[in-house]
């Protein structure tokens, strides 16, 4: 039975690694006939939003209180790790390939060691600084003058800000203190940030332009909504909902390994349906990046330290422990961004 469900949940990791990577290559075309890339993010938050409202709610239990003790958290996820990384990953894909893209974007596990340094002063361990200048040294590689050719800084520092995104939803991942069901908190945070995005798109902030006319699909002319309803259903809701319920089977790590295949299914669809050709030294660079994020979770976690004993005094009970003596490991997954793309990590990421 064990041995049936990881295999259940690395199928079920994969497919969510190939339906998030898929996404960007899914939308290009439309981007290609003239939509803006507010206008796409939206129409595919929006399906998704639709797809997740009524699972959300029957995890909730139909209850929104714990929704209202942590909006703030909830607000902020819904903003940044969805609306946000969505629109900063698009408008780099208007600029850039996808697959270089995603490479920067899924730099958000060094941005995070750079971050945990300033904040706490430690260093980090070994593993993590040798993973971190590898992928940094790849990085250099995908952008260069020698990796992709001449690649547009706009791009760039959109993928960069998506990156930052990313960031954001790892830390509001690692929290399990909301009450919220993983489901739940994709399906609002998919629904408030549609409104955000609507709302941007009314008021002029972010240019809106959709051409309803047939795009390139597969090889053939479909319809602006074919690609529409298939990054919605399957880049964005069957994503969100096959990755969470991989890291529910596998647990964060193993899953989080599983979610790196984003970015090589990627590249594999941008090369298929977009004929992105990615060069040798900018493979070269997306080997290092993918192994410096490896390096980088293969951080040792810290361990607890037992009080002092005192000579003489009489052994503490484990009820006067300050730590548990034989602890659960507890796990509370968090449905993903993405990743525009996406998503890896502790949690599942907003899909790109």
């Amino acid at each position: 039975m064990r041995a049936s469900r990881g295999i259940l949940g690395i199928a079920l990791g994969l497919g969510s690694g190939l339906a998030f990577g898929a996404g960007g290559a899914i939308v290009k075309p439309l981007l290609e006939s003239g939509w803006s890339p507010g206008a796409a993010v939206f129409f595919r938050v929006l399906v998704g939003a639709l797809l997740l409202l009524v699972p959300g709610l029957f995890a909730l239990r139909f209850d929104l209180r714990p929704l209202w003790r942590a909006k703030w958290t909830v607000l902020t996820y819904s903003v940044i790790a969805v609306a946000g990384v969505q629109l900063a990953f698009y408008m780099s894909i208007s600029r850039i390939p996808v697959s270089t893209a995603l490479l920067i974007e899924y730099l958000a596990p060094v941005a995070l060691v750079a971050l945990a340094w300033v904040r706490t002063r430690h260093v980090p361990q070994l593993v993590v600084l040798a993973g971190s200048v590898v992928a940094i040294a790849g990085l250099v590689l995908v952008i260069g003058p020698t990796g992709g050719g001449a690649l547009d800084p706009i791009g760039i520092a959109f993928a960069a800000v998506a990156m930052i995104g990313v960031a954001v939803y790892y830390v509001l991942g690692e929290r399990s203190d909301t009450g919220i069901p993983p489901i739940a908190l994709a399906a609002v945070g998919l629904f408030i940030g549609c409104l955000v995005l609507g709302l941007s798109l009314v008021v002029g902030l972010v240019p809106f332009q959709a051409n309803f006319t047939a795009v390139p699909f597969f090889g053939t002319m479909a319809p602006w909504w074919v690609p529409v309803l298939t990054v919605g259903a399957v880049s964005t809701a069957f994503a969100y909902v096959s990755g969470i319920q991989a890291i529910q089977i596998l647990g964060t790590r193993l899953a989080s390994f599983l979610g790196l295949s984003e970015v090589v299914f990627a590249g594999i669809v941008a090369w298929i349906l977009l004929g992105e050709a990615i060069g040798p030294v900018q493979l070269l660079g997306g080997l290092l990046i993918l192994g410096g994020i490896v390096l980088v979770r293969f951080e040792r976690p810290a361990l607890a330290v037992a009080p002092d004993v005192v000579p003489g005094a009489a052994p503490a009970m484990e009820a006067d422990l300050p730590f548990d003596p034989d602890p659960l490991p507890v796990e509370t997954p968090v449905g993903h961004p993405g990743r525009a793309g996406g998503s890896a990590g502790p949690t599942e990421r907003p899909a790109t």
